[in-house]
């Protein structure tokens, strides 16, 4: 059977484990060197956004400081695609954001303000406020393993 004959439940599940990968290879972009996180967001089946996490534009690429410690002005992935997106011509309103990390709460928060209608993530971060957020606003969680 090819995929076009599948279901279309099926068919969506599919999709969002590609633009999961795609994330993790947005993510090799990420100069951090405790974790690398990418993301990208899409809309009517093209990607509209990316991002990963990293120091502002014009910064230097070190994400830690001498005690391996993250900088406090280190952009998550999720805020730099969000970011992205508002300065472009594009809309998130109703998009899918697909992260290889689930959102801190701060991120939730900027997920939740932007319109984004899913999140489909890959790897549990080690607080869970930031998805219960998401669920408190009604948005579409989905978690992938990768290995699936």
């Amino acid at each position: 059977m090819s995929e076009k004959d599948l279901p279309t439940e099926k068919k969506k599940f599919l999709l969002d484990k590609r633009y999961l990968r795609m994330a993790y290879i947005w993510a090799e972009n990420s100069y951090c060197k405790r974790r690398q996180v990418g993301a990208l967001i899409v809309k009517e089946k093209m990607i509209i956004s990316d991002g990963y996490n990293g120091t502002p534009s014009g910064f230097e690429n070190n994400c830690e400081d001498e005690n391996n410690i993250t900088k406090p002005y280190v952009l998550h992935a999720e805020a730099n695609a969000i970011t992205k997106v508002a300065r472009s011509n594009n809309s998130s309103e109703g998009a899918t954001l697909y992260v290889t990390s689930s959102p801190c709460i701060e991120c939730a928060k900027l997920i939740v303000q932007a319109g984004i209608g899913r999140v489909v993530f890959s790897e549990k971060y080690r607080v869970e406020d930031g998805i219960n957020l998401l669920k408190r606003a009604g948005i579409e969680i989905i978690h992938i393993e990768l290995d699936e």
